[in-house]
């Protein structure tokens, strides 16, 4: 059961998964495995990493010297093959026309969505954040706890290779021991920030990334993800086989042709396809989900793009993990008289409470990193160290002027030189020739950038609706967006760029920033993060949210929601691990179903 064009599915699958990213990889990795027999619909493309991935480039080798362009948002040889910000045929429209309050919306349409171009940053949500309206009264809490989800974690790190350490920080959890991979040494520029940082009282520790720094352990972590299960164990322990280890020389967003990094399409999908038990239609672009009498989940209705024809499958449940934003489009336009207003939306919470991250950025030049010898620091394709969160007793005494927390990611090091001006021209003072390229040698490597990835809180002007009139090319209605970022982020993004330049400045550097630029002017424009979560919440009560904690909403029984449409709040951890644990739970939720006979 392969990649199958619409004119070759079966009549009724136990499982149709609407996505093919990280929480529907995860759900298909499970649910094959333990037996049932699942259909995947991927609005995009087929991709193979080993073979379309454009890792060994030198910028000087591709189109534009991988300049961003309309149709390449990235660059060439990011790993998002036709997706972006902006699809041509498939638009989205704003509420509003203030720059301030418009989203942007990342779509990848391509086997493994996001998961292929993402930053690997893999922490898990500790205890607070779980809890966030019980410590400090906004927000929502989930209806579930760190306990609850804890043992998922720790199979997602198992299975996708995650290193880093553990330092035992406040609601920074740690991982059982053994499961956690070496982590890489600092760089030259991480290691410098880490000791003056630490003056500062700012801790700086190895970050979590899913990245292979040796070969997993295929001898012994297949059976503890799947006991009882010999065929499983032999499946996974072939596909972990099948991964090498990282070899720091390339930008994870670029892909990973060995397989060194977690990717859906590297680690989640091999396996899931050994089993015979999956199909996957590429170019499928879900529309609705169609009920039966009974009310329950009977099937999709998508457009086949490749011949723009409308096509159905039928299933006896439905997961959709086709990202927040695409999830929402797919529950409201699921209209019937039973749901006039969208599917498994009686408590009108469809839509609702969208969020990003928190996001913005300080740069600095450092002179003592001036003339470093030329070295290799590529390193696992992003940032070695992270500042977590380390002021949560200042915030819980009442020091802080915001609520909630961010983490801090950086860079600095001597990566291969991209096509673009290596010597900012007020550094150059009118050099050119041989002085130019002296000049050029000496500030390489010298430059430093810190980032903030903040919690935002869900606020009620923050959601998603469709638009009454703009439809996409197959006739579909679009989404339309409203956005606001509330006080609280953008005192965060004070404190935050406050907290950068101090850190520069401790370096012995000195920041580069417009001078008077508060939060509304560095705030990143929602959406730019990609790290879109929140619009079908979970939560205790059915009158106000969308699904349970087992990820199934409360109006359709055998509907489950899987990325990360169902997040409560929106932590300064990366959620694509919360995902895929989350997915995995509810994976285990729909087999246990299964096997009752009740799904």
């Amino acid at each position: 059961m392969p990649l199958i064009t619409s004119s070759k599915t079966q009549p009724e699958y136990d499982v149709i998964i609407v996505g093919s990213g990280a929480g529907g990889g995860q759900m298909a990795y499970t649910l094959t495995l333990a037996g049932l027999k699942c259909v995947m619909l991927e609005a995009g493309r087929s991709y193979d990493p080993a073979t379309q991935t454009a890792m060994f480039h030198r910028p000087d080798q591709v189109p534009l010297l991988d300049t961003p362009t309309p149709d390449k948002q990235r660059g060439f040889t990011d790993a998002t093959v036709d997706g972006g910000w902006e699809i041509p045929g498939e638009p989205y429209t704003q509420a509003s026309t203030k720059p301030e309050e418009q989203f942007a919306w990342w779509r990848p349409r391509m086997l493994g969505g996001r998961t292929n171009h993402w930053g690997r940053i893999s922490l898990r949500n500790g205890p607070y954040d779980f809890k966030p309206r019980s410590r400090d009264g906004l927000g929502f809490d989930w209806p579930i706890s760190y306990d609850d989800v804890e043992p998922y974690y720790t199979k997602v790190e198992m299975l996708i290779g995650v290193f880093g350490t553990n330092e035992g920080r406040e609601n920074t959890p740690n991982s059982p021991p053994g499961v956690l991979l070496p982590a890489p040494k600092g760089r030259a520029s991480e290691l410098l920030m880490q000791k003056h940082a630490k003056k500062l009282g700012v801790p700086a520790i190895s970050i979590h990334r899913a990245v292979l720094t040796r070969p997993l352990d295929a001898d012994t972590i297949p059976a503890k993800l799947h006991p009882g299960n010999p065929r499983a164990q032999q499946i996974v322990a072939e596909s972990m086989r099948a991964r090498a280890a990282c070899f720091w020389a390339t930008d994870c967003h670029r892909g990973c042709a060995i397989r060194a990094n977690y990717q859906s399409t590297t680690v989640h999908l091999p396996p899931a396809l050994a089993t015979g038990n999956l199909d996957i239609i590429p170019n499928a672009h879900a529309r609705e989900i169609t009920l039966g009498p009974d009310g329950r989940a009977s099937g999709v209705v998508f457009i086949d793009k490749t011949s723009g024809k409308e096509e159905r499958v039928k299933g006896k449940a439905v997961v959709l993990a086709a990202s927040s934003g695409e999830t929402v489009r797919i529950l409201l336009n699921s209209k019937s008289a039973q749901f006039p207003h969208g599917l498994a939306n009686r408590s009108g919470c469809v839509g609702k409470y969208v969020m990003d991250s928190v996001g913005t950025g300080v740069g600095g030049q450092v002179p003592v990193l001036e003339n470093l010898p030329p070295h290799n620091e590529d390193g696992a394709g992003g940032s070695h160290f992270y500042i977590p969160w380390w002021l949560y007793q200042e915030q819980l005494a009442g020091k802080l002027n915001f609520p909630r927390g961010y983490h801090v990611e950086f860079n600095g090091s001597r990566p291969m030189p991209g096509g673009n001006n290596p010597l900012p021209d007020d550094l150059a003072h009118g050099a050119y020739g041989t002085k130019f390229k002296e000049e050029a040698r000496r500030y390489y490597g010298s430059f430093v950038g810190y980032g903030c990835r903040g919690e935002m809180i869900p606020n009620e002007d923050s959601f998603a609706e469709l638009d009454p009139e703009v439809k996409d090319k197959w006739g579909i209605p679009v989404l339309r967006w409203h956005w606001k970022w509330s006080e609280h982020e953008l005192r965060l993004v004070d404190h935050a760029a406050q907290t950068f330049t101090a850190i520069i400045e401790a370096m012995g550097g000195k920041a580069r920033m417009r001078k008077g630029a508060t939060g509304r002017d560095t705030i990143e424009q929602g959406g730019k993060v990609i790290h879109e979560v929140g619009g079908a919440l979970m939560g205790a009560d059915p009158a106000t949210s969308v699904c349970n904690g087992w990820n199934r909403t409360w109006d359709v029984k055998n509907l489950f929601l899987c990325d990360g449409s169902p997040f409560a709040s929106n932590a300064d951890k990366n959620p694509t691990l919360t995902i895929m644990a989350l997915a995995w739970r509810a994976a285990d939720h729909i087999v246990e179903q299964a096997r009752k006979g009740e799904l």
